[in-house]
């Protein structure tokens, strides 16, 4: 089994001068959920080469059995440290696509049109499409078969508008993921703050926060199967 993970490349914070990018957490969780079971994972980014880690992901607190085993594993970090370029990869080479999050994707993924044609692509071939906490901004404009947001009338979930407020970063970020989702007509519904939450609708699974990381890559192995 192939999987497929997009990570974005993107660091700056809006304008507050911090840095941003893809949060450990959800990527170590899948990528060790479904690397354990002997999933083959290639990680792309839209411009290739060392992929930005969210600082806030990387401190003490936010440490989790999986981000523990990131930081000691040479191979994991030699992954992210030369990740392949989004436009060097296709669909049918495999099985499904996954989408950590940070907030990164808010920037780059949302707009990115290789991505966009990337995720129509998996979509088109009924291929399970994977996306936590931040990474569903990356469907923001990714369309479905018929022309419409690929979101519309589907049961989605995303990083929340009471999240994002916890992490006082509301004024800051280009758009909520939550409004998003909602705009484009996806059936958004979500748990408490930082609970674990996913959702499945046909081929895509959306996950709700950092915590929902594990779940989502779970549901995309049993589809897998």
């Amino acid at each position: 089994m192939k999987v497929l993970f997009v990570l974005t490349s993107h660091d700056e914070l809006g304008d507050t001068g911090n840095k941003t990018g893809f949060w450990v957490e959800e990527f170590a969780n899948p990528y060790y959920t479904l690397l354990d079971k002997g999933v083959d994972i290639t990680v792309a980014t839209p411009k290739g080469g060392k992929a930005p880690i969210d600082p806030s992901s990387d401190t003490p607190d936010a440490q989790t059995e999986d981000t523990k085993r990131f930081h000691k594993d040479e191979a994991a970090q030699k992954v992210i440290n030369n990740t392949v370029k989004l436009s060097e990869v296709k669909e049918g080479d495999f099985d499904a696509v996954f989408y950590p999050g940070g907030h990164g994707p808010l920037w780059d993924l949302s707009q990115d049109t290789t991505s966009i044609k990337l995720i129509e692509s998996f979509n088109a071939a009924k291929k399970p499409i994977g996306f936590v906490c931040h990474a569903p901004a990356a469907l923001k404009n990714v369309k479905g078969e018929n022309g419409e947001p690929l979101v519309k009338g589907k049961k989605v979930t995303g990083f929340t508008n009471t999240e994002e407020e916890a992490v006082q970063l509301t004024n800051v970020v280009p758009f909520l993921v939550e409004d998003m989702l909602k705009e484009n007509g996806g059936e958004y519904s979500k748990a408490g703050d930082w609970e674990e939450y996913a959702l499945t609708d046909g081929n895509l699974i959306t996950g709700q926060n950092p915590a929902s990381s594990g779940l989502v890559a779970t549901k995309l192995y049993q589809m897998l199967n």
